[in-house]
């Protein structure tokens, strides 16, 4: 199934795209949550009664794709981790050897946009970069999670967008102050369950700008592999539902390249990750 959270008559609401558009699902069945969020917390008891709405959806509820706004499917997040250093093409354009420990980040739900909506180049720097990143979900409560059991765990996957203010990302070793500016992690446009993606370790991932490609590579370049990084993470924190783990992204981000390539007022940036689609937003001046 494809997840997502859209808004309607000035309320966000819990969707699955069905043949036609997207199912309003809690209109549908005022037995399944209002939202994807509250959904994730019961997956496991509610995923049968969902997926037979979707399999037939009432067409009184199916919403006109067009007229849908996507909003970002977790719209707030216990947790959003985001790994660096992640893919063996991106260690080489930087000169660097591959990690032996995982790298991880946090950016933070101020930072969460929606397919659409608006990244703001900040007042403060013009640096900004693109990252295209495959992210998964957790579904399940857990801590000490086995590598062999982590698809028990993650609900499904979706696509992020790091962005990064590169001079204030590389202002200290701690990378934070550039990865949290506000509108800097558009996600979505939807949550595809892990039963349409069996192995996310196979999937073409890649950004353009405006039609230009600067990005093209696939996950099978992942130094450590997602349940590599459920099982790291969950060593650490409990893991929750409706957490995100953004996996890191691929060679040919702006800041390697020649001259450097930094998104502009004015251009349209497309992250697209195989099986899950396209997420493409505007980029804007602060006003």
């Amino acid at each position: 199934m494809r997840l997502l959270t859209f808004a309607r008559d000035g309320e966000s609401r819990f969707g699955i795209e069905v043949a036609g558009g997207v199912l309003d699902v809690h209109a549908a069945d005022p037995k399944l949550p209002a939202s994807l969020h509250a959904y994730l917390f019961d997956a496991q008891r509610l995923y049968a009664a969902l997926a037979a709405r979707a399999a037939a959806p009432p067409a009184a509820y199916v919403v006109p794709a067009s007229s849908v706004r996507y909003l970002p499917p977790i719209a707030a997040p216990q947790k959003i981790v985001c790994i660096g250093l992640n893919y063996r093409d991106h260690a080489a354009e930087v000169n660097l050897p591959l990690p032996t420990e995982v790298t991880a980040f946090a950016k933070y739900a101020n930072s969460l946009i929606g397919q659409g909506a608006d990244i703001v180049i900040p007042r403060e720097s013009d640096k900004v970069d693109y990252e295209a990143e495959l992210a998964f979900v957790i579904g399940k409560r857990g801590r000490h999670i086995p590598e062999g059991r982590a698809y028990e765990y993650i609900a499904g996957y979706t696509i992020v967008n790091d962005v990064s203010v590169r001079d204030y990302q590389m202002r200290t070793s701690q990378w934070m102050l550039g990865k949290v500016f506000d509108t800097h992690a558009p996600c979505g446009p939807v949550i595809v369950t892990t039963d349409e993606i069996p192995d996310p370790q196979t999937l073409a991932i890649g950004t353009s700008i405006d039609g230009q490609v600067l990005q093209d590579s696939n996950t099978s370049q992942l130094v450590f592999t997602v349940p590599r990084l459920v099982a790291e993470l969950s060593s650490i924190m409990t893991l929750e539902p409706g957490d995100i783990v953004a996996t890191g992204t691929p060679a040919g981000v702006g800041t390697s390249r020649t001259p450097k390539r930094w998104m502009r007022p004015g251009e349209r940036v497309k992250v697209e990750i195989e099986k899950i689609g396209a997420l493409e937003n505007p980029v804007v001046a602060a006003s």
